[in-house]
């Protein structure tokens, strides 16, 4: 992390390219006998004990760059964000981590992921410790090329990658003990149904474990679909349900669900829209209602990703060529999206956005003007209010606050 320069790319579907207190409960025991307790006694011992500490000011944050563009960084960055102003301090890089684009957590909160965005993708598992840089696990094939993004299954248990430029979609198992990746159990490549208008065949842009933990889904832009998967808990092998296609040269690029689960909400990049889609707790049957306006005006403006508030009750999309937030108002218990307003993201091409885990702040990965932008989010409005100077990094396209 730092200013190391920044670097160009194209954000189409088609022209895309790899890259980067609680307080303590005072339990007031009875006296034997009658129950109550003079002035005078001691006081009980949980009376004495101190207040539980206040959680940390400072926090860890992780930044996903491209390694093999011109600018680019030479690693995943990592520093810290202060959680009362939500600036942003460079710590330094790990590095021999080959275009780094996308990051994810564990659950366990132990261990950090990337893909290897390259012709030969790969995974790499990183150790986070208190006391030092992450180190490098090792790193994983995904058995296909461009690996754009990753999440871990709720269980801990299973790595899932999507391959961009393959079209396909990869499972690795983890070892719960140290985090380290194994040998990858599945590789399924979309192959039906064909790929859209100006698409040259699949493009696996996501995979995800939805809210319910029963279904994987994975979102292809050259197919204009989303597949839904069964994960084998035990074997890590994945068995496709159903899909859900899209109109024709949608290209759905990022799924988000609403917090109630019933809901999901799809960014389509190539024709310039959102999605509001029911999701089928039983099934996984994913259905797409009516293709709604980004507020981004005529023309294409890549929309990247969508964000949902904690409560249910705002949505924000990012819009990669308008360079802006759209901020939406979630209605009818999640099945609607009322459009309120768009605002300058302050940087150019926001390639990913993510809340900080209290949701105070919204940070904005601006690859093509190399800065991050932070937001202070208003619970009641849902209002974004940008900080003061951008941080700056060497072509960031992903930001991981913890």
């Amino acid at each position: 992390m730092g200013a190391e320069g920044t670097g160009t790319q194209t954000g189409s579907g088609t022209g895309r390219r790899r890259f980067l207190g609680t307080v303590a409960g005072l339990g007031l025991a009875a006296a034997a006998g009658t129950g109550l307790r003079s002035l005078e006694d001691p006081p009980p011992a949980e009376a004495t004990r101190r207040p539980a500490p206040r959680p940390p000011r400072v926090r860890p944050l992780f930044l996903g760059t491209y390694t093999s563009v011109e600018g680019g960084g030479t690693g995943v960055g990592y520093g810290t964000y202060d959680t009362m102003t939500g600036q942003i301090t460079a710590g330094g890089v790990v590095t021999g981590v080959a275009d780094p684009s996308y990051l994810a957590l564990a659950p366990s909160g132990r261990t950090l992921y990337a893909v290897n965005e390259g012709e030969q993708g790969g995974v790499t598992a990183m150790a986070l410790r208190p006391d030092g840089p992450p180190g490098v696990l090792g790193t994983r094939s995904t058995g296909g090329a461009g690996p754009c993004h990753l999440s871990v299954h709720p269980s801990g248990r299973w790595l899932l990658s999507a391959n961009y430029l393959s079209g396909s979609v990869a499972v690795h198992p983890v070892d719960r003990a140290t985090g380290a990746l194994g040998e990858r159990t599945d590789l399924v490549t979309h192959s039906s149904p064909p790929p859209g208008p100006g698409q040259d065949g699949p493009h696996a842009h996501q995979i995800i474990t939805a809210p319910d933990g029963r279904h994987v889904l994975a979102v292809d832009l050259g197919n204009d679909t989303v597949y839904t998967y069964r994960l084998d808990s035990s074997a890590g092998k994945l068995t496709q349900l159903s899909y859900a296609a899209l109109r024709p040269g949608a290209g759905p690029r990022h799924l988000t669900f609403h917090p109630s689960g019933d809901f999901a909400y799809l960014a389509n990049e190539v024709d310039n829209t959102v999605v509001v889609c029911r999701y089928d707790r039983r099934s996984g049957r994913l259905t797409p209602g009516t293709p709604q306006s980004t507020g981004t005006g005529p023309g294409t403006s890549y929309p990247a990703q969508l964000l949902v508030t904690r409560d249910g009750r705002f949505a924000y999309l990012a819009n990669r060529g308008h360079n802006s937030l759209t901020r939406y108002a979630v209605e009818a218990a999640g099945s609607r999206l009322r459009l309120l307003d768009t605002v300058p993201v302050g940087g150019d091409f926001p390639r990913q956005i993510v809340f900080s885990p209290d949701q105070r702040w919204l940070f904005a990965a601006n690859q093509k003007s190399g800065s991050v932008t932070v937001f202070s989010v208003t619970p009641r409005t849902g209002t974004l209010d940008r900080t003061d100077a951008p941080f700056t990094a060497p072509v960031p396209v992903c930001v991981l606050p913890r």
